[in-house]
């Protein structure tokens, strides 16, 4: 049986977390044959953030017991990315996404220096699987 879990995103930029108005942000997951499902895309608002997706996630039982050997994680895994001009895009791979459970991924983007575009630049978070 599957569930869902929900996923928010927060775009910022310094310490100060600042808030990007505007900033694009893609979701992905994997989907058959080794191409990417499209989840959502949207801006960012005043806050920085966009509306929560969504994501269907394993059920509950799954994460109750020591995870067998080569058996599936208790949790879905989706891609998450943002860019805005000006700034070095941001992808964070490998968010885990929970039955039940909001994830929030924060996105710090960096600036960029004049002339540059936000397409040459990218840095990429991978997030390591939690060890349930």
């Amino acid at each position: 049986m599957e569930s869902t879990g929900r996923l928010t995103v927060r775009v910022y930029v310094s310490q100060a977390q600042i808030p990007v108005e505007g900033a694009t942000v893609v979701v992905t997951a994997p989907g058959e044959g080794g191409r990417l499902r499209l989840l959502s895309v949207q801006a960012t608002d005043s806050s920085g953030a966009i509306r929560p997706v969504d994501i269907a996630a394993p059920d509950l039982s799954g994460s109750e017991f020591p995870q067998e050997e080569g058996a599936a994680p208790p949790f879905s895994v989706c891609d998450v990315w943002a860019e805005h001009p000006g700034y070095a895009m941001l992808e964070a791979v490998g968010v885990q996404i929970f039955p039940g459970v909001e994830t929030v991924q924060t996105m710090e983007l960096l600036p960029l220096s004049r002339g540059q575009s936000s397409l040459e630049r990218l840095d990429v978070r991978e997030i390591t699987p939690q060890s349930l």
